[in-house]
């Protein structure tokens, strides 16, 4: 089976949300799974389970209530994001071995760059030396995943003081940019194409 790769640009968060459930509810037994790839202005959003005692001080950004599972995160540009639109059923694979998946095609990519990155089994997402470099959150309806994985590249940080990053309160964040010198979002989609092709066996 094949998987296509879309490049979206920046859009807007919650018609990309929209656009993710269309496509999943519309989709057949033979739809072609997708990646869309994604920047997304400032905003904070908030998991089905997640509480507003995670939530500091937001400011001027807004705040979206989502369907994909975790607590709250940040988006915005210089993070690369890619939504994972996958018939699980049909590639029959479960959705741990999803979550494994997707945080192997980044510790992959890190590795490339000489980064030592990990996971952990009960906090899902992608880390360096104690702090989160990768956000992951994913939602499951009709057998078929959407929402997907958000990687630090080259952002401002700062929003992240102002909420428990996934839940956990004094949580570090990093990114790759204060990692590698000179690395660019356009370089880091392509590698990570290259790996979510492999980790997710659509070769």
């Amino acid at each position: 089976m094949q998987l296509l790769f879309r490049q979206l640009g920046q859009q807007d968060y919650q018609s990309t949300w929209r656009a993710m459930r269309q496509f999943t509810d519309a989709r057949k037994k033979d739809t072609t799974d997708e990646v869309w790839i994604v920047e997304h202005p400032p905003v904070f959003t908030q998991g089905q389970a997640g509480k507003a005692e995670h939530i500091l001080n937001p400011g001027d950004i807004p705040i979206v209530q989502t369907d994909r599972g975790g607590q709250v995160t940040y988006h915005g540009p210089g993070q690369l994001i890619a939504y994972l639109l996958i018939d699980i059923k049909r590639r029959k694979i479960g959705v741990r071995a999803l979550v494994c998946a997707i945080e192997q095609s980044v510790i992959h990519l890190l590795s490339d760059y000489g980064i030592n990155a990990y996971s952990q089994k009960k906090a899902p997402g992608v880390y360096v030396d104690q702090a989160k470099i990768c956000a992951l959150g994913l939602r499951i309806r009709r057998g078929c995943s959407y929402h997907g994985l958000a990687l630090n590249v080259n952002l401002d940080l700062d929003p992240f003081s102002r909420i428990n990053p996934c839940g956990y309160a004094n949580l570090a964040v990093t990114q790759m940019r204060d990692l590698i010198d000179g690395i660019t979002l356009a370089e880091v989609n392509q590698q990570l194409s290259k790996h979510l092709i492999h980790d997710l066996n659509f070769i």
